[in-house]
């Protein structure tokens, strides 16, 4: 078995998923790979253990952050040293898996890095809408200031965490924002983390659950959900490795 796992949270990307599998073990193939299938039905899971993957299937479905959290327990209980976190809708380029994995080894200092489409000049890659770009600029100034760091893309999903990450997320993940929150968590438990350029591309399948409401209240609940989270008690972790834990068997 590998040592870093690709988390891949899916949600009837039947038409997708086979792809973003082959393209991960193609570009990636140090990373073996898992597919939360959370709660799909359109043959989600099958595509995607026919495509190599591991196959992690929900009773119903959590949304993302409760897919992601699933992942980073079974990284965690399956002794991950890092894991990724590339979406099942094809919007996330598995070539740059490797730099994010490069800037996370070289600099150990970092528990977090992060994929950003904002880094590189206007016409390079998939940048949404205009009113989400706009959206997206003020959820970034916020977390900016909270966190005392230039944060450009605070939307991405699109990122790596070393075992620490692993570790903070698998016992408390975002699920409302998990994006945007997941980078206050990690400020919070005084985890580094810092973004590096990457393209994405247009989302091939599937329906963004940020389409189903309104922009104005989808950005209102957004920074409500930053506010409380400044102000939400929190455990420390401790700044250690986690000590090694029993494999479970039982994944597809």
């Amino acid at each position: 078995m590998n040592r870093y796992l690709a988390i891949v949270p899916a949600y009837n990307e039947r038409e997708i998923i086979a792809q973003t599998v082959r393209e991960i073990h193609a570009f990636a193939p140090d990373f073996d790979v898992l597919v939360v299938d959370d709660g799909s039905s359109d043959g989600t899971a099958p595509a995607a253990a026919g495509a190599g993957a591991r196959v992690l299937r929900l009773p119903f479905n959590l949304g993302i952050g409760g897919a992601m959290q699933s992942g980073y327990i079974y990284a965690l209980e399956h002794d991950y040293e890092v894991a990724v976190q590339v979406d099942g809708d094809g919007q996330h380029d598995p070539r740059c898996i490797a730099e994010l994995l490069r800037v996370l080894r070289e600099t150990p200092s970092l528990n977090m890095v992060t994929g950003s489409r904002f880094l590189e000049r206007e016409e390079a890659g998939h940048r949404s809408s205009a009113s989400r770009r706009a959206g997206i600029r003020i959820f970034a100034a916020v977390v900016s200031l909270v966190t005392g760091q230039r944060v450009s893309d605070p939307t991405s999903g699109f990122r790596m965490v070393d075992r620490l990450g692993i570790a903070l997320f698998a016992r408390d993940y975002p699920h409302d924002y998990p994006e945007v929150e997941a980078i206050l968590l990690m400020h919070a438990h005084r985890l580094r983390s810092r973004e590096i350029a990457v393209r994405m591309r247009p989302r091939t399948s599937g329906v963004s659950s940020i389409s189903r409401v309104q922009p104005l209240y989808y950005m209102v609940k957004v920074l409500l959900a930053i506010f409380v989270t400044l102000f939400r008690a929190r455990p420390r972790e401790e700044r250690r490795e986690p000590a090694p834990v029993a494999v479970k068997r039982g994944v597809s």
